[in-house]
């Protein structure tokens, strides 16, 4: 059992950095919260900046490294820097933290399509290089009413992949399905799909692996035979990305892998 993080009452203001879609979502989760937040631009960090207490990077992964340093060096009263990255470790914070900062990450598990996402009820990974960052990340993540779980720091890119397989490559499936439709001439390729898609989802969030079906759960592999077939002549990028999910789920269908 972990422990219960420690609360830090009242909050300090946070100043996010990023008025994309995650800093904006969670600038509208933070207000909501009753904790001051302020959005800063990129061109406007020194600035905006100056007096922070507690800075929150919600940025790209490649730009953390030099936001935290600029941070670092218009921010005398810094105590705490983090970042909203899945993958990227808290090394990237080191202007900050090798001058006494805290750091820590806090990423939501969930996507997050527009600046107001609401994120009420999302998971969102923690991690702290101090337990009072640690305790500082739980603290706003339970204040936002999203449920914090830690990931070490060893782990962070196979916890960021599995995000990625979940969701990336999700849309990504689905898109191909579209297309191969669109290939044999079935239009409103996602209208139709939707349903379908929707269900499964469902299914596989009660059930796991148990949710599987369709002809290779079956065992019909001259139905198999027959996809790479039409796939082939139709949309032919497509059939590495088919043999390679089949084969995967080959494995699933014949070790009952039921988690």
């Amino acid at each position: 059992m972990q422990p219960s993080p420690v609360h830090i009452t009242p909050l300090p203001p946070i100043t996010l950095v990023g008025p994309g879609r995650v800093g904006g979502s969670l600038a509208r989760s933070l207000r909501g919260a009753g904790i001051a937040a302020r959005l800063l631009d990129r061109d406007d960090l020194e600035a905006g900046s100056a007096e922070a207490e507690v800075v929150l990077l919600c940025v790209p992964d490649d730009e953390i490294e030099t936001a935290c340093a600029r941070v670092a060096a218009a921010a005398p009263r810094l105590r705490f820097i983090g970042h909203t990255s899945g993958a990227t470790p808290l090394g990237a914070l080191a202007a900050a933290t090798a001058r006494g900062c805290d750091g820590f990450s806090l990423h939501p598990l969930q996507t997050i399509p527009d600046s107001a996402t609401d994120l009420t009820g999302a998971p969102v990974a923690i991690s702290g290089s101090t337990p009072e960052a640690t305790d500082l990340a739980h603290e706003v993540a339970e204040r936002c009413q999203m449920i914090p779980f830690d990931v070490p720091e060893e782990s962070r890119a196979a916890y960021h992949a599995a995000a990625a397989i979940a969701s990336n490559f999700l849309v990504a499936l689905e898109v191909g399905a579209e297309e191969l439709l669109a290939a044999v001439g079935i239009e409103n390729g996602r209208e139709l799909l939707t349903p379908l898609v929707l269900r499964t989802a469902a299914n596989w969030s009660e059930r796991g692996a148990a949710a599987l079906t369709g002809p290779i759960a079956r065992g019909e592999e001259a139905t198999v035979s027959r996809h790479l077939e039409a796939i082939a002549a139709t949309a032919p990028e497509l059939a590495p990305l088919y043999r390679a999910l089949a084969e995967w789920t080959r494995t699933i269908a014949a070790t009952g892998d039921r988690r």
